[in-house]
């Protein structure tokens, strides 16, 4: 059964949804008079298209046909006036509709990552890195467009059209009339390109969407494809992914190269109509060859629009497509981590599963009736083989995932009672895969806590060992650290993130296999540093190495998501079960 991810499964039907319009409308709120004068500016600029035509009409029939060179000085000055006029109105328009478009990507951006920073961990299991950040970036980005080159353009354009032909009409109907034949075909025409291409826009976001998570994942783990030398394989499926990416845009542009000569020769058709009909009432006198001339321009700013609308149409449909996208998922709590309510008091850190049942996929119980208790203070070890379950356990106490069946407890509140943000307050995790930001070692600590100080950082940096390392760096603690911390070593990285945990000052401690990676000097400053800082602080750690928890309270030994035995280091020795078998296998690799 396909499961429901609210950030790749859309529902979309292509029709202009104005209860949509209006929620997007509502991002730029407080910039409602920047709205309304982009629009008045916009009328100016379509109401200067009818004036222009009508002054040269004028210059051809009254000045240069009775050689009024006054009149023609002055009807020049007015034209040249009026053309930097509507210069000056259309550097507006573009500017504010440009703003109003930025604003509101701005303020859609932050809604759409403070929403994703809510979601539970299960979404990110299942969506590609790339199609979040298709969803977040470039999806936002085609809201622009509605305010930049969709709404506000297309109701100029409009208005521009009905100006021109009333215009036209009011001069010569006739006139108005035979230049009007190629019209319908025109409307027509534009209706087909524009339901085509909107089709054709559709497959290239996806494309985009596909093409982006595949160049995140494959640049990520390019140093699995230079280790095993699979450029050339890699290669051929980027050009596979890049093929289907090109079809999509031919497409699009096939139906353009088709729909602007079809513009082109109807625009023709007017103009040599007008040519036949208005040279003939021209010759009976019935008609101006200014008024000829100045037709032949309304004409021409009459079919201009209306072979951008169609596009224009587009651009704001899909914007409003992205837009749908978007507030679907804005709107869908379902993946949320739902907020509790206890947000305040001390937090002892007793900790205890009751019959916890858990699965990543529906019935998939990867722990199977987990009841464990550590109280304050005290340090609790899970050991176990890979698959067991171990990691999966932290990974609820703090609800990055939630639990289908029992409860967590924390000093006797069920977690999910919890604001999010108090509990993972209170809860600190050294995980094995250190991630660090590109930022400085300094921000990568503290995470830009106001609470940790730089010397709160220094201080803890100095008790587990790390100080003397990153003064070496250049810039000590403002040194830059690039991404995912590539330019330090696994146990540089190991102290730092230790070093986070522990200014948070948090009263559970979890360490995720966090000496494992480590050479065994640095394990050895962690090792004193921990005994140094567990004391008073609850701590739960999952450990390869026995060596290192044998000083634990409690012990758990996981075997295909149950405990299967408990004890302290010598009950579990003397129990002669799996704890005793893989501390023999480890102890025979040391002595070996």
């Amino acid at each position: 059964m396909k499961k429901e991810n609210p950030i790749t499964q859309t529902k979309t039907n292509g029709k202009l949804d104005f209860g949509l319009l209006g929620k997007v409308f509502g991002l730029i709120a407080e910039k409602k008079l920047i709205f309304y004068l982009a629009l008045l500016i916009t009328l100016g600029v379509a109401a200067s298209t009818l004036f222009i035509p009508r002054i040269i009409m004028r210059i051809i029939d009254e000045a240069i046909m009775h050689s009024d060179k006054e009149l023609l000085v002055d009807l020049s000055i007015m034209l040249v006036a009026l053309l930097i006029g509507q210069t000056i109105f259309t550097y507006y328009q573009t500017f504010l509709t440009n703003l109003l478009g930025q604003s509101a990507v701005k303020a859609l951006r932050l809604k759409v990552y403070n929403h994703i920073m809510k979601y539970s961990m299960k979404v990110f299991d299942r969506t590609p890195i790339g199609t979040l950040i298709t969803r977040t970036v470039s999806d936002v980005e085609k809201v622009a467009d509605i305010f930049a080159q969709g709404l506000i353009n297309i109701i100029g354009d409009l208005l521009q059209m009905l100006f021109i032909i009333g215009m036209m009409f009011s001069i010569n109907w006739e006139i108005t009339l035979i230049v009007l034949i190629p019209f319908p075909f025109l409307l027509v025409s534009g209706w087909v390109f524009k339901e085509a291409v909107k089709v054709s826009f559709r497959e290239v976001r996806n494309q985009i969407s596909k093409l982006n998570a595949f160049l995140q994942e494959h640049i990520t783990g390019m140093q699995i494809i230079q280790l095993f030398n699979r450029q050339r394989e890699e290669l051929k499926k980027f050009k596979e992914v890049s093929k289907d990416e090109l079809g999509a845009n031919l497409k699009a542009v096939l139906y353009y190269s088709i729909f602007f000569p079809v513009i082109e020769v109807l625009q023709a058709i007017s103009i040599a109509a007008l040519v036949w009909y208005g040279g003939a009432q021209a010759l009976g006198g019935e008609a101006t060859f200014g008024l000829i001339t100045g037709f032949i321009l309304w004409i021409e700013r009459l079919f201009r629009p209306i072979r951008q609308i169609a596009d224009k149409f587009n651009t704001l449909q899909m914007g409003l497509v992205a837009s749908e996208r978007i507030y679907a998922l804005l709107e869908d709590e379902r993946f949320a981590v739902n907020e509790g309510t206890i947000a305040s008091g001390e937090v002892r850190g007793n900790v205890e599963f009751r019959n916890v049942h858990f699965a990543y996929e529906e019935e998939n119980w990867i722990l199977k009736g987990i009841d464990l208790k550590v109280e304050q203070g005290k340090m609790l070890a899970i050991v176990g083989h890979t698959g067991a379950g171990k990691t999966t356990i932290i990974n609820l106490i703090n609800r990055l995932y939630d639990i289908q069946k029992g409860e967590i407890l924390l000093d006797g509140e069920r977690v999910e009672d919890y604001e999010v943000s108090y509990l993972r307050k209170n809860v600190a995790v050294v995980l094995q895969d250190v991630f660090l930001f590109s930022d400085s070692i300094a921000n990568n600590i503290s995470l830009y806590n106001e609470e940790v100080s730089r010397e709160k950082i220094i201080e803890v940096s100095k008790m587990v060992g790390a100080h003397e390392f990153i003064e070496r760096l250049p810039g000590g603690y403002d040194y830059q650290v690039q991404e995912r911390g590539s330019t330090l070593s696994t146990g540089q990285r190991q102290l730092i993130s230790f070093i986070r945990a522990l200014v948070a000052n948090p009263k559970v401690l979890i360490l995720d296999e966090a000496t494992s990676s480590v050479d065994n000097e640095t394990e050895e400053l962690l090792q004193n540093a921990t005994e140094l800082m567990l004391k008073g602080r609850t701590s739960i750690v999952i450990a390869h190495r026995l060596s290192t928890i044998q000083k634990a309270d409690t012990i758990l030994v996981m075997e295909k998501g149950a405990i299967s035995e408990s004890g302290t280091h010598h009950e579990l020795l003397a129990q002669e079960g799996l704890y005793k078998k893989l501390y023999e296998l480890q102890f025979a690799e040391l002595v070996s």
